[in-house]
């Protein structure tokens, strides 16, 4: 059974995490690709120069020196086709203001709390 997606980028800077959800990523066959950043800066980078064209990206908030906010930002600055792309938030904060702001940007398909799961993945592939 082919994948959902072609290509899935991570950014979060836990290395546990990544590991978690890129091994559920896989279990479930969500993508055939899983990029990890663990800085949002080197995903923009990624993006910005064509290296990674995903059709899902799960972004973490609370990072440090960028966090998921400030990676919207920038991204919406940049000239890239952004209309294939899924962004799902993926955050351990179960903060209202947290949830609404992600929920109010145009970029952010779901608000989804950590950790990943299978039956959330076969959701979102649906």
């Amino acid at each position: 059974m082919n994948a959902p997606f072609n290509t899935c980028l991570l950014i979060d800077d836990s290395q546990l995490d990544n590991f978690i959800n890129s091994k559920i990523i896989q279990r479930v066959n969500f993508a055939d690709e899983i990029i990890i950043s663990e800085f949002p800066e080197d995903a923009l980078n990624l993006l910005l120069n064509g290296t990674v064209h995903p059709d899902v990206i799960f972004l973490d908030i609370r990072m440090p020196i960028m966090d998921g906010f400030q990676f919207l930002t920038e991204y919406d600055k940049m000239d890239i086709d952004k209309e294939h792309t899924k962004i799902f938030m993926l955050s351990s904060s179960i903060d209202p203001y947290d949830i609404n702001r992600a929920e109010s940007n145009k970029y952010i398909t779901k608000y989804l709390t950590k950790s990943l799961t299978p039956n959330i993945l076969m959701q979102l592939a649906s």
